[in-house]
């Protein structure tokens, strides 16, 4: 079993194409949409959630990129930068899956990029402009 989050540029082609259904129905996948901005006529981005068989993940990103649509795992789109980052905790209280954490012993703010969801809540709430989500 796998489960990966991952983001998705569709052509502006492919906008309106059932894709998703087609990623549950022919490859017996969960898909959880964590974040989409999908308009008819442009760019469509999709941040997905994906559970299911191994293989059955593997043959539907094949699947994607045989109709030309980005795939990259989310973890590569979200970035802290630690110069920036001044470590006020700001991000700890609005992150909803506790993917930003604050040492109680230390006050240290730790980034679990495998938690995070790319919903951008950490860039609002961060004063120095340290945390950075490019789709």
């Amino acid at each position: 079993m796998i489960s990966r989050r991952i983001v998705l540029h569709f052509p502006i082609d492919l906008v309106s194409d059932p894709i998703i259904s087609r990623l549950v129905k022919k490859y017996d996948l969960e898909c959880n949409i964590l974040k989409a901005d999908i308009t008819p006529r442009q760019i469509g981005i999709l941040v997905l959630g994906l559970k299911g068989e191994n293989s059955n993940y593997k043959d539907a990103i094949e699947y994607l990129k045989s109709l030309n649509i980005s795939v990259q795992l989310l973890s590569q789109d979200v970035t802290r930068d630690d110069d920036r980052c001044i470590e006020c905790g700001a991000c700890v209280t609005i992150c909803p899956t506790d993917a930003l954490t604050r040492d109680p012993l230390t006050g240290a703010v730790s980034f679990d990029k495998e938690s995070c969801i790319g919903c951008e809540l950490c860039i609002v709430a961060c004063p120095m402009r340290a945390m950075k989500v490019c789709f």
